[in-house]
């Protein structure tokens, strides 16, 4: 029985991933200007900063924790091309990978053309 409940709870994850990832876009545009950061002060700089350097990148890693229901706990996007992401307790270890490939189908949506490297993170924020 226990078994059972745990392969329904993986397809029911499995499942809201890749509807979450198939029926939304992180952001309304693909463009990739990046912030002036002479125009902002410090602590304005890093705000923008911690979840991309580009505002498309923000969007995404924003996005990213905002529609994860709670499995994200923190993402940052550099260069457009790669993705971080700090997985919560509630990610099982065989979940992990079944997550980072929906998070791959999302990212590769929003940023086309490019060779992206997913970065995945413990909650105690060692890469896995």
């Amino acid at each position: 029985m226990k078994k059972h409940l745990k392969k329904i709870r993986h397809f029911a994850i499995t499942t809201l991933l890749v509807l979450i990832v198939a029926t939304t876009t992180a952001c309304s545009s693909s463009t990739t200007a990046t912030i002036p950061s002479q125009t902002l002060d410090r602590t304005s700089a890093y705000t923008q900063l911690e979840r991309g350097d580009s505002v498309a990148g923000q969007q995404f890693g924003d996005w990213v924790v905002s529609t994860s229901k709670g499995l994200i706990s923190d993402s940052f996007v550099r260069d457009n091309n790669k993705l971080g992401v700090v997985i919560s307790e509630k990610v099982k270890p065989t979940e992990v990978k079944t997550l980072a490939k929906a998070l791959t189908m999302g990212f590769h949506q929003n940023f086309p053309n490019q060779d992206l490297t997913i970065l995945m993170y413990a909650p105690d924020k060692e890469r896995i």
